[in-house]
């Protein structure tokens, strides 16, 4: 059955010139079909690049906005408008203006597992393969880090001449993984290297022997000579690691690295949504216009 939706999911994205995303947290079977697999950002900078009229997004809500905030000119398709982000919601562009009024001129720095309203009230936005360089880039010796208190953690141990004023927001999924499962991998299997997502608590990073985004653990258990990793990041991952390097064995940290949002998605999904060309994001142009200030600013930073 499924090789069937998948090929009418393929004739479909050839009639309406679509290209498909998948984050790297989607199910496997969505991975599979997907144009273009990748981190949040990653996609939507990828698809604003392809000649495609209709970017359809397997991923999460913030992420569905971020492709139209590079790809105004292009429908933007989430086929589970349900898909949402907790970590996304535990900030408002509301309760930001009433934080930047309590420090004015300190610098907001986003990640970009935020909303387009969140975006368009910040300076800079980062992704958790950049932060560093981007908190780097600021001349002010203060700056506001908006949502993810874990990343910006972590970003301050390698940025200590800076301060930073944390939003105190989190990954659900990331925080569930604790120092316990971790030790108790390690001591199951001594020969493995643990990697983690710096969404992760600052003592579960501390454990770590690599810690990076979902794009970079691909990079780094590649190239590593190690052949078995623990890994600290949502198990949709597993899929590409091990299509990527066969040959070696990849062991998720805990069974609480699952995110019910990135699983809701399904082939059917997809399928309904091509057919009916909805459900449609979009970004009020004023707050499109803003939030795409504070992407541009970051990717104009040269990288390290």
């Amino acid at each position: 059955m499924s090789e069937v939706l998948k090929q009418q999911i393929r004739e479909l994205l050839t009639r309406h010139n679509a290209v498909l995303l998948a984050h790297n947290y989607m199910r496997d079977e969505v991975q599979e079909i997907a144009d273009i697999t990748g981190d949040s950002l990653g996609l939507s900078i990828e698809a604003a690049k392809t000649s495609a009229d209709v970017i359809v997004f397997c991923g999460v809500h913030f992420m569905a906005e971020s492709a139209a905030i590079l790809s105004p000119q292009k429908t933007v398709l989430l086929p589970r408008p349900d898909a949402g982000c907790p970590m996304a919601d535990m900030v408002t562009a509301e309760e930001l203006r009433a934080l930047k009024a309590r420090h004015p001129g300190v610098p907001v720095v986003t990640y970009v597992n935020s909303s387009a309203d969140v975006k368009a009230e910040s300076d800079i936005c980062c992704t958790s393969a950049n932060a560093v360089t981007v908190v780097r880039s600021l001349k002010e010796p203060e700056l506001i880090f908006v949502p993810d208190r874990n990343l910006g953690r972590w970003v301050a141990r390698a940025v200590p001449d800076k301060k930073f004023i944390y939003w105190d927001g989190y990954c659900p999924t990331h925080e569930r993984m604790t120092v316990e499962a971790v030790v108790k991998k390690k001591a199951e299997h001594p020969e493995a290297l643990f990697i983690c997502h710096p969404e992760c608590a600052p003592e579960v990073s501390a454990l770590a022997d690599h810690v990076c985004s979902t794009s970079g653990m691909y990079d780094y258990c590649r190239t590593s000579p190690a052949k078995t990793f623990i890994v600290g990041t949502e198990a949709g991952i597993l899929y590409k690691l091990r299509l990527d390097s066969p040959e070696k064995r990849f062991i998720l940290a805990s069974p609480a690295l699952f995110c019910p949002n990135m699983k809701l998605t399904s082939l059917e999904d997809v399928l309904i949504a091509l057919q009916a060309l909805s459900p449609v994001v979009s970004v009020p142009e004023g707050v499109r216009i803003k939030a795409q200030a504070a992407l541009d600013r970051m990717l104009s930073i040269p990288r390290d």
